[in-house]
This record gives structure tokens, sequence and C-alpha cells, in this order.
């Protein structure tokens, strides 16, 4: 059937990272060359392994899957990045095409389209799961890059003030981005503005 694809596999959740692996490892023109389990594994088994492809989870511990292929676009990474997912949130697909990913796809598609998403990939193809393909564009990300980078420390549980230091911010600059990013969400606290964001995939 070819070459060989090699594939980096990131995904945090033990089970299911061993059933993709094993899955994958099935197909004659597919290689597993390593796993991780969170953004940071991920990029490193990226830079030494040399991969086709990087099959990835979105929410991982660290570096979330949009993040990881950023940083590779960032670096100039040849590798092309195919994001598989539970999650059907178009904020997730807008962001994930902006920054040039290859692929997203749900995990609860059949192995076969898996599969077949994988080889297209791979042959310079973009796939995008149908059902996520027009909803995508529905509603724009109408945070910015710090207001988002707020509210996933938000989202932790983290105060002001450790948000603060944190982001190495004054914590009245803080309250004012918290302000702004509830505004635009209709949010009445900054717990539901992070919620919000999560929900539509902005995070």
């Amino acid at each position: 059937m070819g070459e060989q694809i090699r594939v980096v596999l990131a995904e945090d959740q033990t089970m299911v990272l061993s059933a993709f692996a094993a899955l994958l490892d099935l197909q004659p023109d597919v290689a597993v060359v390593a796993t991780a389990g969170d953004g940071a594994e991920a990029l490193a088994a990226v830079e030494q392994h040399r991969p086709d492809v990087l099959l990835t989870d979105i929410e991982m511990p660290g570096r979330s899957g949009i993040d990881v292929a950023a940083e590779l676009q960032r670096r100039g990474d040849p590798a092309r990045v195919l994001i598989v997912t539970t999650f059907a949130r178009s904020g997730y697909l807008r962001r994930a095409m902006e920054i040039g990913v290859s692929g997203y796809v749900l995990k609860d598609s059949p192995i076969d389209e898996l599969v077949t998403a994988l080889r297209q990939v791979h042959a310079g193809e973009r796939v995008v799961a149908p059902e996520l393909a027009v909803a995508a564009w529905d509603r724009p990300d109408p945070l910015t890059a710090r207001e988002r980078e707020i509210l996933r420390e938000v989202a932790t549980g983290a105060g002001n003030a450790e948000i603060a230091a944190s982001l190495h911010l004054a914590e009245g600059t803080v309250r004012n981005y918290l302000s702004t990013a509830m505004a635009k969400l209709a949010a009445r606290n900054r717990i539901e503005a992070a919620n919000t964001a999560r929900d539509h995939g902005w995070l």
C-alpha cells in the first residue's frame, strides 16, 4: 500500500491511547512511532521522531492539541496534524483550521473513517468531519488571546491574584480583561464566562 505513515499519537486517557495505538498498528501502512499523554510530551515526541502525522486529542494537560499544532506551525515543523476529539465544538474547529491543522474528526467515527482521514491528511488533503464543516463558521470567537488565556486560568479555579502572578500582570489588569470578556460573552460572572467560552470551544 505504499510507504508507511509514521504517526505520533497524543491522548491523555491511557485506555483510549492504547486502543488507538493497537488499532492503528493493525494497518499495514501505518506505524505508531511514539505515544504521548500531554501536550509537552507530544511536542517532544514530534521533535524526536519526526513523524508524518501527529494524531492528537484537543483537551490534554498543559498544552491542548490546538496549542501543540500552533507551536509546530511556529517552528516550521512539516508534520501534519490530525485532531481526533469527542468535542463537536465549532470554535475548536475554527481555531484548528486557522492555524493550519490538516484534519479534524470525531472519536465516535468508525475506525475505518479515522484511518481514511489519516491517509488523506498524509497525502496533503484537508479532512473535516462533515457535521462540523458548516457549523464552524456560525459564530466567530470574540475573545482576544489574552482574554482566552485568563479565562483558561479561571477554569482551573484560580483567583485574580493567582492569575495575575501566573501571567505577570497587575491584578487590576486581570479584572479589566475579565470584565471585557464577560461583556463579550454576556456572562454574569467570571465562572460563567469561562464555561461559556469552553462550551463554544474558544478555550
